[in-house]
């Protein structure tokens, strides 16, 4: 059974600082035509931060649209064109001042599938050494083990 829908036309609703809004009519598979809106998002990376003694290098951080603070981990937006290895190193080190001996991609995921093309690369980071963090302007953070 084919399941693919067929972008008919597309408009841009909403053009972000790094993000857009799109409202798009697709062919549906049995040849309806129906709206789809979603979010272009250019991606992520997310570092589960190895240390020797076998602890994760967790942020806690507060997030504007739920309104509260989460425990994370190191985690940051790819920079179009950018590399996912050097967005992954970049905000590690941004981020919590570690840099890593040894990186693997672990998985690809799309967490908001129904409305978003969004997708987070994940990486596991081993044979740390810190370094000292450098924040982007903006970004408040509390890095901890």
């Amino acid at each position: 059974m084919d399941l693919k829908e067929t972008r008919l036309d597309s408009a841009v609703v909403y053009d972000g600082s790094f993000m857009q809004v799109r409202k798009d009519h697709a062919r549906l598979p049995d040849g309806q035509v129906h709206t789809r809106e979603y979010i272009v998002h250019p991606g992520a990376v997310a570092v589960l931060a190895l240390l020797d003694n076998g602890s994760l290098v967790m942020e806690r951080q507060y997030r504007y649209a739920p309104q509260q603070e989460f425990m994370e981990i190191p985690a940051g937006k790819i920079d179009h064109n950018e590399d996912i290895l050097i967005t992954a190193q970049r905000e590690l080190l941004e981020e919590t001042g570690y840099v890593a001996r040894e990186w693997t991609h672990l998985t690809t995921t799309w967490p908001c599938i129904g409305y978003s093309d969004e997708r987070i690369e994940y990486f596991l980071a081993r044979g740390l050494s810190h370094q000292g963090s450098q924040l982007d302007d903006g970004e408040f953070l509390e890095v901890f083990e």
